[in-house]
């Protein structure tokens, strides 16, 4: 049944998205809902901020007043998930939520895709896309989090570092 699950947006009184989330949790544990509410997410952002005392990282909330629940959409689902203490209702018409589409979902990173990497520092690689593609490079740096790799690239007899996305360079097969 897992398998239908979808991304939802949960409109809640602003402040109350930890709660919420808190209580739909504690409900999908005390109920046995695991099958049909899998995750819930407050999507957050890391922000470095400037105080007397230095810089100072604090997370912030990138859209205040929502949650992101995926699930299976039932009446079961959907009447436990309205009836929360500071839920207002579903992103959507009426009493008809919207799933969000995979694409919405990537965009926000709420779902983390694990990306497998099949080339490390120092190895020879072709650009795939862009600007760039069908050029040759050398893998200087690799960043996971941020889903970039730097390279070295030789353009009209200079050494010139470039950044990409990881899908977007694969190895040189020797």
């Amino acid at each position: 049944m897992a398998d239908n699950t979808n991304w939802y947006v949960v409109h809640t009184y602003s402040g109350y998205e930890n709660t919420v989330k808190a209580t739909i949790e504690k409900y999908v544990e005390n109920r046995h809902l695991h099958d049909v509410i899998r995750e819930i997410s407050i999507p957050l952002e890391t922000v470095t901020e400037i105080t007397e005392r230095g810089p100072k990282e604090v997370e912030r909330k990138i859209f205040p007043g929502y949650v992101l629940v995926k699930m299976v959409m039932n009446d079961e689902t959907w009447h436990v998930v309205r009836n929360i203490r500071g839920v207002t209702g579903f992103l959507g018409e009426g009493n008809k939520p919207i799933p969000l589409s995979d694409e919405d979902v990537a965009a926000l990173g709420v779902e983390k895709r694990e990306v497998v990497v099949r080339y490390q520092v120092g190895d020879n690689v072709r650009i795939l896309d862009g600007a760039l593609a069908g050029c040759t490079g050398v893998v200087e740096e690799i960043d996971l989090e941020r889903n970039e790799v730097r390279l070295t690239v030789s353009m009209f007899g200079r050494e010139t570092a470039v950044d990409l996305e990881l899908g977007q360079v694969e190895p040189l097969e020797d």
